[in-house]
């Protein structure tokens, strides 16, 4: 493994969309990193939670520059990796397509249905290599936010959904929304894919943990999806979200037994893992 000389110690455990979380931390040290694949969507910044060393990347830049469509994600999760980190957190905001998940409710989702188009999904561009992307998410990752969450006052959290991603910039139509309700998915949201399925490339565990801002425009007849909205919805509940993911990094264990770590045993990957 390799770790940039500014680093003096890995991480271990990412968290992607960690606007905000590093100001939290009393020894936070930026980190930049280039990789192959471009440039991040932002530094790196590292520091220590619970004894254990993380490190936190703004999914949007922290001016929030990045739009859904345009992250750099290969850079995005390659960067991780070369900090050393093995487990990613990733905090997002996403729509409900159930009335009963309303705004405020967090939910750890258990699948994914992509419905981006045109971004880049793959590190594999030189081999024919195919990853289980079955059961999308580490279930140890799951099993340590609802752990989190049972012993802390962050209120009730979901235990599994299916979460859909589109495309974006822009929200659904109704239609559309209705649609996604009746396949029978969960929430909705833009970022998820491919970040969910390039981490499985690089053996890495991932775990969504999904803050609901807003119904979906299908869930209700009246019902729509405004930015601002969502943003004060974010905003009400970012310390709960907050305040979830610091306690689940305590939890994650330190050896990975999951099968996440062994997803590409047996292939012959084009390219040296940082």
């Amino acid at each position: 493994m390799s770790v940039p000389p500014a680093l003096p110690e890995p991480a271990e455990i990412g968290v992607i969309g960690g606007t905000g979380f590093y100001e939290l931390l009393s020894d936070a040290a930026e980190m930049r990193v280039s990789t192959p694949y471009g440039e991040p969507s932002d530094v790196l910044t590292v520091g220590t939670v619970a004894g254990r060393r993380v490190a936190f990347l703004p999914r949007h830049g922290r001016s929030h520059a990045h739009p859904p469509h345009r992250i750099n994600y290969r850079a995005n999760l390659w960067a991780l990796r070369m900090a050393g980190v093995r487990r990613v957190l990733a905090p997002c905001a996403v729509g409900s397509l159930r009335r009963e998940l309303g705004p405020g409710t967090v939910v750890v989702p258990d699948q994914v249905v992509d419905r981006t188009s045109g971004r880049t999904g793959t590190f594999f561009d030189g081999a024919a290599l195919h990853v289980s992307f079955a059961d999308p998410y580490c279930e140890t990752g799951r099993t340590a936010v609802l752990k989190a969450a049972a012993g802390s006052d962050t209120g009730p959290v979901v235990d599994g959904g299916t979460m859909v991603v589109i495309e974006g910039p822009r929200f659904s139509s109704r239609a559309e929304s209705r649609w996604y309700a009746a396949a029978g998915w969960s929430l909705v949201n833009m970022t998820g894919m491919p970040e969910a399925a390039l981490a499985r490339e690089l053996a890495l565990c991932y775990t969504p943990v999904a803050l609901v801002t807003d119904l979906d425009a299908g869930v209700d007849a009246e019902e729509s999806v405004a930015q601002q909205d969502v943003h004060e919805v974010f905003a009400r509940n970012v310390e709960r979200l907050q305040g979830l993911v610091l306690d689940t990094i305590a939890e994650l264990p330190r050896e990975r037994a999951c099968r996440c770590a062994r997803a590409l045993d047996g292939m012959e990957v084009p390219f040296d893992l940082p």
